[in-house]
């Protein structure tokens, strides 16, 4: 595995933190990384966390990584 990957998975996991500072720091990270492979886990914390703040940011973060690989393979599409 990668240490990209690796990064990843580690901040998926840390989504399920008792602590909403370590998820929302996850969510801030996983935007970064900026992989598609996130989007499952941020939709999951969208739909099912109880603190709206980090439902917004797992919303947002969703979003961002999104709209930058969709529109990263649209353009190497043609």
């Amino acid at each position: 595995m990668s240490n990209a990957k690796r990064v990843l998975e580690f901040h998926i996991s840390r989504l399920q933190d008792k602590n909403r500072d370590v998820r929302l720091r996850s969510i801030s990270e996983l935007r970064v990384l900026n992989d598609p492979d996130a989007l499952l886990p941020l939709r999951k914390v969208f739909e099912q966390d109880t603190d709206p703040d980090v439902r917004k940011a797992a919303q947002e973060a969703g979003r961002a990584i999104f709209t930058n690989t969709r529109g990263g393979a649209d353009k190497a599409g043609g």
